[in-house]
């Protein structure tokens, strides 16, 4: 069975509504920005999106949140977006913001197999309420459930045919997490090379968690804040 798939359209023909993704990326770093374009052309709604962050007004999940496809975000960061902002203080949006760490480590625990994970993080906060605490040598954790995602959408740097990934620099970020935690993993990347061609000791992702993979086109690689210094 082949993994190669010619295009976004095709990667993500089989996303319906109402399905749970996770977007690797990082503020505009290393997003899946072929499928997101193609999920907005669709037009599948009442998506559960979870991702470090929602994009910027026009780029990225932003493009999904204009176009209201997105039901439930579950984030980190979101400051960035002012459609989300706008839907969250309308009611329009559910929103679980939950710490960086766990994020990531629920991502984690997904991809290992495990049920849940503790964590101090959010312990006294808002973060903590409904949740069960138990205390382990004096210190309180939060029990935070693995996610459940039906596909988990990155981008990497290089892959092959057979799904191996290599992310490049700071685009690594939450995509190799998310890669290993979905039922089925779609992976875009910018140069498709040969099996045999990626060196072993620097994949990221082994090929056994992607089911998809594509060349992606026309990546903008934008820069969320751009600081410049004039030269006099």
């Amino acid at each position: 069975m082949t993994k190669l798939i010619n295009n976004a359209t095709e990667a993500i023909a089989d996303i319906v509504d109402g399905s749970v993704l996770m977007l690797g990326g990082f503020g505009l770093c290393g997003i899946p920005e072929n499928c997101i374009d193609a999920l907005v052309k669709k037009g599948v709604k009442n998506l559960t999106c979870i991702s470090n962050n929602a994009g910027v007004d026009d780029f990225g999940i932003g493009l999904m949140l204009k176009n209201k496809q997105v039901k439930k975000m579950i984030s980190s960061y979101v400051g960035e977006n002012a459609e989300f902002e706008r839907q969250l203080l309308s009611g329009e949006l559910e929103v679980e913001l939950i710490p960086q760490g766990t994020l990531a480590t629920r991502c984690m625990a997904a991809g290992y197999g495990m049920p849940a994970i503790y964590t101090p993080a959010g312990v006294g906060t808002e973060v903590a309420e409904g949740k069960e605490v138990r205390n382990f040598n004096g210190k309180e954790y939060l029990l935070e459930l693995a996610f459940e995602a039906d596909f988990a959408i990155v981008k990497a740097w290089k892959g092959d045919k057979q799904g191996n990934l290599i992310y490049k620099d700071t685009a690594r970020n939450f995509n190799p997490l998310m890669a290993m935690a979905a039922k089925i993993t779609i992976a875009e990347v910018e140069e498709l090379v040969e099996d045999g061609e990626l060196d072993p000791n620097f994949i990221h992702t082994p090929g056994v968690y992607v089911h998809r993979i594509f060349e992606g086109v026309n990546y903008e690689k934008r820069i969320e804040q751009r600081t410049v210094t004039n030269k006099k």
